[in-house]
């Protein structure tokens, strides 16, 4: 069974949309570690909200904080330590998308990041990048990142895809595979999450 961890290039880059999307396309299992703030509607509520398919389980997160901050800053708001040591993966025989918080280099705790997690889990990454000014910076630096602890990259979803001079500089430079485009929708729903499930590849 497969593990997919979603990291984005930032924040508010599309992972829980593209994690939906991952989720409903192979019927997996879905669990975010940690959530920071929005307790009252969390990621997993949403992607809940977003998935027809009757076998996803959805697994409760680990750390919940109040404070939607970083997760370090998060934490230490509420006495709270979160340890890289302590994160466990739930069981399950089906496959697992696991979205992560903000990029590659948020701060789990004072010392760890969310780097440090991937690294650690037995997973196949999937880089969410939107187009913005800076957002050829940040993927590439987030690629390479990646590259220098010999984490695997499945490759790239582009959310809000369109500039296409961007994506295909992004996909020359690193020599990724694009998995699939995603177009700004008016509303997403489950049937915005459907019409994608055919239209990415993994």
């Amino acid at each position: 069974m497969r593990r997919i961890f979603v990291t984005g290039i930032g924040t508010e880059i599309g992972k829980t949309l593209i994690s939906s999307i991952l989720v409903e396309k192979l019927e997996a299992d879905y669990w975010k570690p940690l959530q920071a703030g929005g307790l009252e509607e969390t990621d997993t509520h949403i992607v809940r909200s977003l998935i027809s398919n009757n076998k996803t389980v959805f697994h409760r997160e680990q750390f919940r904080l109040k404070v939607p901050a970083s997760p370090h800053h998060a934490a230490g708001l509420e006495g709270i330590e979160v340890k890289l040591s302590d994160v466990k993966v739930p069981q399950t025989s089906n496959h697992l998308v696991i979205e992560g918080a903000g990029g590659i280099m948020v701060p789990l705790n004072t010392k760890e990041l969310f780097l440090d997690l991937i690294k650690s889990l037995d997973v196949e990454v999937v880089i969410v990048s939107k187009n913005y000014l800076g957002s050829i910076n940040h993927t590439l630096m987030s690629v390479e990142i990646l590259r220098q602890r010999g984490i695997n990259i499945l490759g790239i979803i582009f959310n809000h895809a369109g500039e296409a001079s961007s994506e295909d500089f992004i996909l020359n430079h690193t020599g990724l595979k694009c998995l699939g485009k995603v177009e700004k929708e008016k509303s997403i729903n489950a049937s915005i999450v459907e019409k994608y499930t055919n239209k990415i590849k993994i």
